[in-house]
């Protein structure tokens, strides 16, 4: 539900804002709390669905790499084959 929150509110820095929601949710699994689901499958097949454009079922290393900049997670211990 990441995807949805960022589409959302639109913040002016979107990793700011994520690392926000992420502590939040840290925070109610310390309290053993209610705390959010951030993204179920239908948030993965529709970003997903935003990469892979013409519907070929795969996206290029490239593109997943730069996705998870996006969402401001780190991409420094991924190993993928360069396209």
């Amino acid at each position: 539900r990441l995807g949805a929150l960022l589409l959302f509110h639109r913040p002016e820095k979107p990793r700011e804002f994520l690392i926000q929601v992420l502590e939040r949710g840290k925070a109610g699994r310390r309290a053993e709390g209610e705390y959010p689901f951030l993204m179920d499958e239908a948030n993965v097949d529709a970003m997903f669905s935003l990469l892979d454009v013409l519907g070929q079922g795969h996206i290029r290393p490239a593109q997943y790499r730069e996705a998870l900049k996006t969402l401001g997670l780190s991409t420094e211990d991924l190993e993928l084959d360069d396209d």
